[in-house]
């Protein structure tokens, strides 16, 4: 997504970001009443570019009128995709996703590195050319599979000293970040034109798809960087799942939000779920214990009233009587 001014000229990223995140904030005059209505449930987002997520989160609570928002896992700005979006009371299951696996698929770019690892920051030396072949640069993707130390880039949100590393690279200081260890599950080539190279990867929770690409760049010798990056999966939430914010406010504006919000019972997918009689529907309301035989090997339970509503994650105490730890009503 790239804006330009009345002359045709590209704006510049700062502001064409704050471009882009009003252009859907124009409509908040006409929505539905239901919007003073809580609204709990799970609404996968296909982020555009530009926005961050923190952008998205803003836009849908002046939406829908429901200020508990949170996201699963952030986006970089230029990257596109799955940002799954918990309303309501279902915030509280984000202590459930800390660990989520996360799927893309992007292009780098070969010849040259960037002080941000990706293509909105500045070239780090000049342009070299990518002497690799499609074979060779597939057996090198390759070595990155498997539990690796993978140094963040110096403009992310990694603390040091209790301040975001990209503070304070912004003001030009050396900024040292330690490597973490992080798992990379998938790094395949789909194609390679001249010196862009089309890949999908898996990565597991605290990975920067932007440090493999730079990584890669520095192994070659010619430096890379991330040109595009596009999420097509967080946990069990994909890209078929997600909709536009074009999308979203439409059906919002109808009264009819609910219409795609992810089915309760299709969230946290290895948690099985039981649906509970009123008895013990009271007892959870009170934060009492519950005997659930059917699920006496289960760690953690889904518990529902009907086929919809998740009233409580709760937890084995022993044998069958479980625990509600998480109570949503």
């Amino acid at each position: 997504m790239c804006l330009t001014d009345a002359a045709g000229k590209p704006v510049p990223w700062k502001i064409s970001r704050r471009l882009a995140a009003g252009q859907l904030t124009k409509q908040s005059s006409n929505l539905h009443d239901s919007r003073r209505m809580p609204i709990n449930g799970v609404l996968v987002v296909d982020k555009p570019a530009v926005w961050t997520s923190h952008d998205v989160v803003a836009r849908m609570r002046r939406m829908t009128g429901e200020r508990s928002i949170g996201h699963l896992g952030t986006l970089d700005p230029m990257a596109t995709g799955v940002l799954p979006l918990v309303l309501g009371r279902m915030t509280r299951l984000c202590q459930f996703y800390s660990s989520a696996e996360k799927a893309y698929e992007g292009t780098i770019q070969l010849g040259w590195a960037t002080d941000t690892y990706d293509a909105d920051g500045e070239p780090s030396g000049s342009p070299q050319e990518a002497h690799v072949t499609l074979e060779e640069l597939t057996a090198l993707t390759t070595s990155f599979v498997g539990h690796i130390q993978q140094v963040p880039p110096p403009f992310s949100a990694k603390k040091i000293k209790g301040l975001p590393a990209y503070k304070l690279a912004r003001k030009g200081q050396e900024v040292e970040l330690k490597p973490v260890e992080v798992e990379v599950k998938q790094f395949s080539v789909l194609g390679m034109e001249d010196d862009l190279v089309r890949f999908q990867t898996r990565v597991s929770s605290g990975s920067y798809v932007r440090s493999l690409a730079h990584e890669l760049g520095q192994r070659l010798g010619c430096g890379a960087h991330l040109a595009s990056l596009r999420r097509t999966a967080a946990a069990e939430f994909s890209i078929e799942q997600s909709h536009t914010l074009e999308a979203i406010a439409e059906t919002a504006a109808q009264g009819r939000l609910d219409e795609l919000m992810v089915h309760p019972r299709c969230v946290l997918p290895a948690i099985p779920s039981v649906t509970a009689d009123n008895e013990a529907i009271g007892r959870i309301r009170h934060g009492r214990t519950v005997n659930l035989p059917e699920m006496s090997q289960s760690p953690w339970v889904k518990v529902f009233a009907g086929q919809a509503e998740l009233i409580c994650l709760a937890s084995r105490v022993a044998g069958t009587l479980f625990h509600p730890k998480v109570v949503l009503l």
